[in-house]
């Protein structure tokens, strides 16, 4: 019997030059700007689709905080003195575009609906956090203390946000 051979591992070139650490900084905080620009505009959609009272009042709390972390970024790509890019945003788009279809199929049953946008949102804030608390180690690694606070506070908003929905998914599996 033949044993195939283990690929060889590629040189793992660890120093980073500060100026690629800030382009993929940027670059990735701009996707995550994406998402933010994406939930502005199907937030009230959602809103206007939910049958849970809870629901209705947890979309419109993510709505506030998503107003106030995309002010926290655009400090942050003050402070970097960079902008916004929409480069590479179609992928994250279209993720949750898929997401939010699934919504109107379900608008019918109430239930179903709710799950719908439940799954589309905690979908969207495991990404954010996820995304948020990556970001917060790469700005501490380019030694900004004041873009390393505003992202935590970012993650904070997107964890008590994912949490408020898990627990509305509860509320709704119960009362299903």
């Amino acid at each position: 019997m033949s044993e195939s051979p283990i690929p060889s591992a590629k040189s793992f070139q660890g120093f980073l030059e500060p100026e690629e650490l800030k382009v993929f900084f940027t670059s990735h905080l701009s996707r995550v700007y994406c998402v933010k620009l994406h939930l502005l505009d199907k937030l009230p959609v959602l809103a206007d689709n939910v049958y849970l009272q809870d629901l209705r009042l947890g979309i419109g709390e993510t709505f506030d905080d998503v107003q106030m972390q995309i002010h926290r970024m655009d400090e942050i790509f003050s402070l970097l003195d960079t902008e916004f890019s929409m480069n590479h945003c179609e992928g994250m788009n279209s993720m949750f575009e898929d997401a939010f279809a699934d919504v109107h199929l379900t608008a019918e049953k109430s239930t179903l609906c709710d799950l719908a946008i439940l799954y589309y949102m905690s979908n969207i804030e495991s990404m954010e956090m996820a995304s948020f608390q990556l970001l917060r180690m790469t700005a501490i690694k380019l030694n900004n203390d004041h873009v390393s606070q505003l992202l935590t506070e970012n993650f904070d908003e997107a964890k008590a946000d994912r949490s408020l929905m898990l627990m509305i998914t509860a509320k709704c599996l119960a009362n299903s």
